[in-house]
């Protein structure tokens, strides 16, 4: 019997695939769970309608992602913040500041997860950071901190 599973099975497939089962496994243990439904015409149909809006979708996103990278590039982000002798500060600059600071002064909103700082910033200057936008798309962050 062929069916088309809902939700990934351990040892037969993923979600939304295609697949040959017995019918005894199909009909008392699969159809029963809601874990498949039987392919039938409306139900195939059904399934590369949501493919094709899951890759729609997905190139919408990575679509978005490469035009943020691309206005990242031209920006430049300002983090005040204290500083002792020595041009050291108190503390070190982390990526929710950076975050906050980019969404106040641009309106950007990236999560403080995707912004990668190799070491703590702990010193005034000027530093470029990668910022991981998600669909393998990276951008460059140039942050600026300077003295309260």
């Amino acid at each position: 019997m062929k069916v088309i599973l809902q939700q990934d099975v351990k040892g037969q497939g993923k979600k939304g695939q295609l697949i040959e089962a017995s019918d005894g496994y199909a009909r008392n243990f699969l159809l029963p769970r809601k874990l498949a439904v039987p392919a039938t015409a409306e139900n195939i149909n059904t399934m590369k309608m949501q493919e094709k809006a899951k890759k729609a979708q997905e190139a919408a996103e990575k679509a978005e992602a490469e035009a943020i990278a691309a206005k990242l590039k031209e920006l430049s982000v300002k983090v005040v913040a204290k500083g002792g002798n020595g041009g050291r500060l108190f503390g070190a600059v982390t990526s929710k500041e950076i975050a906050d600071a980019l969404n106040a002064q641009h309106g950007i909103n990236i999560q403080k997860t995707k912004i990668v700082q190799d070491e703590p910033i702990k010193a005034f200057g000027t530093y470029e950071l990668k910022v991981k936008l998600g669909y393998e798309v990276n951008g460059t962050l140039k942050v600026v901190v300077a003295e309260q």
